[in-house]
């Protein structure tokens, strides 16, 4: 900031003014959450504050300085912040773990759904690459009849995945790190809902936000030259894994719906069908076993 006395809404409309003009795509939430967070109060309640516009103290200015900066730089939000929401979660992220989008909690919706129709006493939804746990938590904390077992891969991510799994204590969630290929075939023939969110950008193509394209790790982002990797590594063990009229949900990109269902189709699975996401694009095919 320059220095001279601020008032919190003029420190708002600042340091918003400043991310848009470093191409944050929404510079004045990101600017409410960063100053909202450093006080400690929600965004309504900083709201209420910006009303009042009381001076602002040095030490608040000197607080906010370096996190506008590093959202100048494009740094994403919730690595500043440290945290993520997720349907009804706070979730901890930061560098090597996805951060979870809005679009997913949507794909959950698909999952808890047939998770709640499985007419046993215990179903077992299984997520594969499960990043920081949003899916697998939100389909535990949601389902509380629901055994969840989440699997990651990546060491970092799964570190995140830990700490979230310990914050949220749901006691019907189990954590393992290893191989989606290995990790649950002690599953096989038992699960009733499969899910994942893979990594699904084509190998070539660039990631328009550099949010992602700087800060949000490989592994969680690219499958192969068409995208379709590890979708087709999910949909053949799939088939072992699922029973019999249970359900796989998967997310992709808007534009890979159709080759997503002809390859579910050619693995056997049944009635593939691929939704809309809350912005009326693909995100979500669905197919029974």
């Amino acid at each position: 900031m320059d220095g001279h006395p601020l008032g919190l809404a003029e420190l708002l409309r600042v340091s918003a003014r400043r991310l848009a003009a470093a191409g944050v795509p929404d510079p004045q939430v990101d600017a409410e959450l960063l100053i909202a967070s450093v006080l400690d109060v929600s965004r309504g309640r900083l709201h209420a504050l910006a009303i009042l516009n009381g001076p602002c103290p040095d030490q608040l200015i000197d607080r906010v300085e370096p996190l506008i900066v590093r959202r100048e730089n494009r740094e994403p939000l919730q690595h500043i912040t440290g945290t993520a929401p997720f349907r009804g979660l706070t979730l901890r992220v930061g560098p090597g773990v996805f951060i979870p989008r809005p679009e997913t909690e949507s794909v959950v919706q698909f999952a808890i759904d047939a998770l709640r129709s499985v007419p046993t006493a215990r179903p077992l939804g299984v997520d594969l690459g499960t990043g920081s746990g949003a899916i697998a938590l939100a389909m535990a904390t949601e389902v509380p009849t629901a055994h969840i077992v989440a699997v990651e891969k990546s060491p970092e991510a799964h570190r995140w995945a830990s700490a979230n799994f310990a914050a949220v204590a749901a006691t019907n969630a189990e954590l393992i790190r290893g191989d989606l290929a290995t990790a649950v075939g002690h599953l096989a023939g038992q699960v009733n809902v499969l899910v994942s969110n893979p990594p699904y950008i084509p190998a070539a193509a660039i990631p328009r936000d550099l949010e992602v394209r700087l800060y949000d790790p490989e592994m969680a982002l690219y499958g192969g030259v068409d995208g379709l990797d590890v979708v087709r590594e999910i949909s053949r063990l799939g088939r072992t894994l699922v029973v019999p009229g249970g359900v796989l949900v998967l997310e992709h990109a808007e534009m890979q719906g159709a080759a997503i269902r002809e390859l579910l189709r050619a693995d056997g699975w049944r009635s593939p069908e691929t939704h809309h996401d809350l912005t009326a694009r693909d995100r979500t095919t669905t197919a029974t076993r």
